[in-house]
């Protein structure tokens, strides 16, 4: 790789810092805005009407939690359904109904902001099914995220409170008032970069080779915008973000990097503004930062060292990377989809070296809190900072706080509980894949393309993806099968909805306390001691619990 190419990654780098920095400030004042303004629009009335709900009654965390999961059980139900009866839709293509463990897996997926795809989109759905199925749940599933994050905030915020808001409202301005109109603006940006967005019979063209293939059309742009947007990845075609009708040039790359990362990046700004102090907002986002650039070099130094002959032999390390990204264009997306639960490719992660494959599995290890998903990485980085106090507090031996509200037993069992859901999930489901008489012979036999080490990555990757709801996968592993979409599916779920229950019961504790006020024994949450402490944390409470099968995979086959 030449010099030339090195400096205009680290340009891009440059370029995407500035705009996230800029754009920081007013995307999280307006998300405050959003979330605490007390007028309903006209059309949010409509919609209240239409499904029954009074927008000003308030919501205990357990009634909140209650509509997160009627609204999403009806999403799954329906996401479900559309599949199976895809041969009865307009824009079908001709394509049949999706199999019941595929339409689960799918469902199940999109519901849970996870978008992980064990199918050829082109091949397997039609036009209806990818809009009123998919797309719609791209904004659905990261409202609800995005929900239960400022339920969480106000928890820290009220005092004396039974209640978190109300879910409905929450979801509804989510959508309306944030994701539609950012999401409208970035299709227009995405389709003057090139991306398609048409109904149409597809494109009959001639190979290199001279064989004939036929490329759908479809409303490209407008799902791409969304599915970055809101975190939650998939793609339109099945070679994703990598498809030059997905991602035509270098600069659409980094805008759909830039889709990403602002919502995650700015909501730190909107937890400040509505705690009424904003440099706990600046502390948070500093450790997302902070630990973001750190993986960000560490798998751009992985992929530009490369590793064997044949990489070396090559001058760079570019299988399953496209020449109009090169590596650190492909770094950078990898870090961000990965950083985030987006999911979305622009590379082959499979054919990343086994460290810079490492990096992409920690990234999602962490719980993808630098910055993480919409919603979802504010209110886990939140959690964590919960547990940082309270081992500040062991230290110096007081009772420790945030934000003037006391962290007890009740709230760090909330805690701890939630931070080991996830792992419990991801390895739980490696091992059963390897240990079930029968699923074993299928995960080997079928599932896994590689054999040794590389494929109990491909496998740890794939939970590790489904539990932490990103939805990219290591290319080697084929998960159509009865047991990793049903497995895969369970995972999906669990790793979505579990984690919120102790998020909102945590909320409402926090709620119902008052605030003490602080003294010299509390330890200040927005100087560089506590960002450095948070960031400690958030390495080796997460990524750690992994260590033991993360140096029978990556790290053995990086050290072989």
């Amino acid at each position: 790789m030449g010099a030339a190419q090195t400096w205009a990654g680290i340009a891009q780098v440059a370029l995407l810092v500035l705009l996230l920095v800029v754009a920081h400030r007013p995307l999280g004042d307006w998300m405050a805005r959003v979330f605490t303004s007390s007028r309903h629009g006209r059309v949010e009335r409509g919609v209240y009407r239409l499904i029954g709900v009074d927008p000003d009654a308030e919501q205990s965390w357990a009634a909140y939690l209650r509509g997160v999961l009627l609204f999403s059980v009806a999403g799954l139900l329906l996401v479900y359904l559309l599949q199976r009866i895809q041969v009865v839709l307009p824009g079908d293509l001709g394509l049949p109904a999706v199999g019941p463990a595929l339409a689960f897996n799918t469902a199940a997926s999109f519901v849970a902001n996870t978008n992980w795809q064990s199918y050829s989109p082109e091949a397997t759905v039609g036009y209806t099914v990818q809009m009123a199925g998919l797309a719609v749940q791209n904004f659905l599933s990261a409202a609800v995220g995005l929900a239960v994050a400022v339920a969480l905030v106000r928890g820290f915020a009220r005092r004396r409170s039974g209640t978190l808001g109300n879910v409905w409202v929450d979801v509804v301005r989510g959508t309306g008032r944030l994701l539609l109109p950012l999401a409208f603006v970035s299709a227009l940006v995405l389709v003057a970069g090139g991306v398609i967005q048409s109904w149409g019979a597809g494109t009959d063209v001639t190979t290199l080779t001279g064989g004939a293939q036929h490329i759908p059309d479809g409303f490209v742009a407008s799902q791409e915008a969304i599915k970055e947007l809101g975190t939650n990845g998939g793609g339109y075609f099945n070679v994703n973000s990598a498809h030059p009708f997905e991602n035509p040039q270098a600069w659409t790359s980094l805008f759909e990097v830039f889709l990403m990362l602002v919502i995650p990046f700015s909501l730190p700004r909107t937890f400040g503004k509505m705690v009424g102090d904003t440099r706990q907002g600046t502390a948070i986002v500093s450790v997302m930062s902070g630990i973001f650039l750190a993986s960000l070099s560490a798998m751009s130094l992985a992929e530009l060292a490369g590793g064997g002959a044949a990489t070396h032999a090559a001058g760079a390390a570019m299988e399953g990377k496209e020449v109009r990204f090169g590596i650190l264009g492909s770094t950078l997306f990898a870090t961000a989809t990965t950083s985030t639960s987006t999911g979305a490719v622009n590379a082959m992660h499979d054919s990343f070296t086994p460290l810079g494959g490492m990096m992409a599995l920690v990234n999602m290890m962490l719980g993808e809190v630098t910055p993480g998903g919409v919603g979802s990485g504010l209110y886990g980085m939140l959690v964590l900072a919960v547990i940082t106090v309270f081992i500040g507090g062991l230290l110096v031996g007081r009772t420790p706080e945030y934000l003037g509200k006391k962290i007890r037993a009740k709230e760090m069992t909330f805690a701890a509980l939630y931070i080991l859901v996830t792992p419990t999930v991801v390895l739980t489901g490696t091992a059963l894949s390897l240990l079930i008489p029968g699923v074993r012979e299928q995960v080997l036999g079928t599932s896994l393309f590689n054999p040794g080490n590389h494929g109990l990555s491909e496998l740890l990757y794939a939970f590790t993806s489904a539990g932490n709801n990103n939805g990219s996968a290591f290319g080697g592993l084929t998960a159509n099968t009865t047991w990793m979409n049903s497995a895969l599916g369970v995972a999906m779920l669990l790793g979505r909805f579990v984690p919120m229950v102790f998020v909102l019961a945590l909320a409402g504790s926090l709620a119902a306390q008052d605030k003490v006020p602080a003294t010299v024994g509390t330890l200040p949450t927005h100087r560089p001691l506590f960002i450095v402490l948070l960031g400690g944390v958030a390495v080796i409470v997460t990524a750690l619990t992994y260590f033991p099968v993360l140096a029978l995979g990556p790290l053995a086959e990086g050290l072989s």
